[in-house]
Order: structure tokens, then C-alpha cells, then sequence
């Protein structure tokens, strides 16, 4: 089973913060940052977690912490 795909832009001086909130919640999402130069990270959010992925992920939006962050298609199903 493929995990639920989600891309974000936050800003560079708060790219590591985010992950770092992902790294302190265990098992929320598999985190990466794509491409650097935009900012751009994307997460790989298991079955059963969804929900509370999308908590933290509200919360750091109104915080400013992101920019934005949408759900897409798993990149890794197209190979």
C-alpha cells in the first residue's frame, strides 16, 4: 500500500523547523525537502495517520511556518 502524497512550500529560514516537528512526531510522515531552491518539501503520510498529519500541518499554515501545501497524485506511482 503507497502512502498519501502531500507537497508544501514553507520559507527557507523555517524549512528546518518543520522538519524538525515531523521528526519529533513519530511515524506522522516521512519528510524531504524535493527542491531546495523553492522551498519545496514533500511528504509521504501513512494509512492511519492522515488526520493528524493534517492537524500539524493546519496548525504550522496559520503559524506561518508553511506557505501553503496541497495533496497530489504519489510521485512514485508514475515509475
Amino acid at each position: 500500500m503507497y502512502c498519501q502524497y502531500y507537497q508544501a512550500h514553507t520559507q527557507r529560514s523555517k524549512t528546518w523547523f518543520v522538519i524538525g516537528c515531523f521528526k519529533a512526531e513519530d511515524n506522522i510522515a516521512f519528510v524531504r525537502t524535493l527542491e531546495k531552491q523553492s522551498s519545496l518539501l514533500e511528504f509521504f503520510v501513512p494509512e492511519g495517520q492522515e488526520q493528524h498529519f493534517l492537524k500539524l500541518m493546519n496548525y504550522l499554515l496559520k503559524n506561518e511556518y508553511l506557505l501553503d501545501y496541497q495533496k497530489m497524485p504519489n510521485r512514485l506511482l508514475d515509475k
